[in-house]
């Protein structure tokens, strides 16, 4: 039992991570209109990724009832989106989710060691994924890890630590800060697979200085592969970019004896994952009274805060970059994996986390697209506006078919999920976020829609100027039937050459035409406003052959 002498023992910990990444295009002409995913497939033995086949399109045997649990927690619309549409009573046809996941199963542990001259911990991988999206440029990397017996301060340390792509810094003896001093992925046989490199400072400084970007530390980048950085040396169709903080997502689940015994410095270290304080220092608050004033309305979910109940004292901690449900280790509810907490972790509680972080990072893609899309404009160079508008127009469409199908703002109508996705969302901001794209994307349309005319417009205007003084031949030529050359009985030959000399006179008074169009257009203008003297448009005739001047 816990005394104030004695540190609390998280029983059981586990912590998944998710990692949004945005895929570059595919480069190659073979692999044009491929998607991401049938690229991986394609690779075969090559890679360790395997497609998922999910316990709702696999063997009965394999679907529990934790799967039925998660299934029905969510709205229809949103079932669609996660696990796609099964035949109807009619027949017709399947439709799969639009959502497509594949996972390696060759890493078995990971060993970390969470500061310098601490003693190493192994951790159990339950689960690498990643989940690619249709019609989307994006990737999530899932990880999800395991372990039994942690004391508080090291499990506060692994949230707070293992999920970086890459180190913030180093301190003055080159100990790089804020996350793990090492890892390494272990193999089902116990081997090191991959290990990371955070302490080789000159090789991440020269990366930022050369590529302005920053370099994924090994273990996270081998994890990955054959999905490779985009700023990397490395070959691989499949690229990816950072497109969030790099501090990785994550949820947390942690089964302590008597979570009631917890400080409140404890709650707000886990709920705002700031790591462990120092051994003197545990009750210390890790901010200012001020700031946390309202941590418990703002981040906790605490309706099973009481000692009654299945579960008794559960307290959920919302930040939307995080989401940590602390809870009684000695309840079997919390712990069960098929009906209890644990269960709703693994399973709910981790779709509605997921579905918010891919929505942020859906909308951050077009902002980045857009933002990239006018850096490479040239108006000077008709290709390059060519290319603008078929990418400004593409997104468009493709924010259309995000927006309808996967923009939604409920997902469930069960209090408890209902409620921790609308605290994810008003702390990730996804409202405003939208809003912000979706008035970008509009302009951006809009402003080629009125482009478009303009153009329309200047060419009905040179076109009104041909026909104009196209009109004073025809009439002229015309009158009464009236022949200026009586050409009709002529021999051929001069019939021909009379044609040909009329078709070249002819296309080029009307080319010249074209060329004086707008010149013209303003003439006429001129001509047909009352107010102006013959002057005026004696001169406006006049200046239809005027050089233009040149611009400052």
């Amino acid at each position: 039992m816990h005394t104030p002498e004695t540190p609390h023992c998280v029983r059981h910990f586990q912590q998944i991570l998710l990692w949004p990444l945005r895929l570059m295009p595919i480069r190659g002409s073979e692999a044009l209109h491929a998607k991401p995913w049938e690229i991986l497939s394609a690779m075969g033995d090559a890679t360790p990724w395997r497609e998922v086949v999910d316990e709702y399109t696999g063997e009965a045997q394999h679907f529990h009832e934790r799967h039925y649990n998660e299934f029905v927690t969510f709205l229809p619309y949103v079932q669609r989106f996660l696990y796609g549409e099964g035949h109807a009573k009619g027949g017709g046809q399947v439709h799969g989710s639009p959502m497509r996941v594949f996972r390696r199963h060759d890493v078995s542990a990971v060993h970390v060691v969470l500061r310098p001259g601490q003693e190493a911990i192994t951790l159990d991988v339950v689960h690498i994924d990643l989940y690619f999206f249709l019609d989307l440029d994006l990737v999530l990397l899932n990880v999800e890890v395991a372990g039994d017996n942690l004391p508080l301060a090291q499990a506060q340390d692994v949230l707070y630590r293992f999920g970086r792509g890459y180190p913030s810094g180093w301190d003055t003896r080159g100990q790089a800060q804020h996350c793990l001093h090492q890892a390494e992925w272990l193999g089902t046989q116990g081997q090191v697979l991959a290990q990371s490199d955070a302490g080789q400072r000159d090789l991440f400084m020269a990366h930022v200085a050369r590529h302005r970007a920053p370099r994924i530390a090994a273990h996270w980048d081998w994890l990955l592969q054959p999905l490779v950085s985009d700023h990397s040396d490395q070959p691989g169709a499949l690229r990816y970019r950072q497109i969030e903080y790099y501090r990785m997502p994550l949820l947390g689940f942690l089964a302590v004896d008597n979570p009631q015994t917890l400080s409140r410095s404890d709650f707000v270290r886990l709920g705002l994952v700031t790591g462990a304080g120092s051994a003197d220092a545990n009750a210390a608050l890790p901010f200012a009274d001020d700031h946390l004033s309202d941590f418990e309305e703002r981040y906790c979910y605490d309706r099973f805060w009481t000692p009654g109940g299945a579960a008794p004292y559960t307290r959920y901690l919302c930040t939307g970059h995080s989401l940590v449900v602390v809870g009684d280790a000695s309840s079997h509810f919390f712990s069960c994996r098929d009906r209890g907490v644990l269960a709703q972790f693994r399973h709910q509680h981790f779709l509605l986390f997921l579905i918010a972080h891919f929505q942020k990072a859906a909308l951050l893609m077009f902002s980045d697209r857009l933002a990239e899309t006018l850096r490479n404009l040239n108006i000077g160079d008709p290709s390059s506006v060519r290319v603008f508008k078929r990418s400004i127009r593409s997104s468009f469409a493709s924010f259309l078919r995000f927006t309808h199908r996967y923009w939604f703002h409920e997902v469930s109508e069960q209090a408890q999920t209902r409620a921790l996705f609308k605290k994810c969302a008003q702390h990730l901001g996804l409202d405003p976020l939208y809003a912000e794209v979706k008035e970008r994307i509009a302009d951006m349309n809009n402003y080629l829609e009125a482009d478009s005319l303009r153009r329309q417009a200047n060419t009905v205007v040179r076109l009104t100027v041909v026909t104009i003084l196209g009109l004073i031949g025809t009439i002229t030529t015309g009158f009464l039937g009236m022949n200026l050359l009586a050409e009709a009985d002529a021999p051929m030959e001069r019939r021909v050459f009379m044609f040909a000399l009329v078709f070249v006179v002819t296309t080029a008074l009307t080319v010249y035409t074209m060329a004086k169009s707008k010149r013209l257009s303003d003439f006429l203008d001129i001509l047909s406003e009352e107010r102006l003297g013959v002057w005026a448009k004696v001169k406006a005739f006049v200046s239809i052959w005027a050089r233009p001047r040149d611009k400052d």
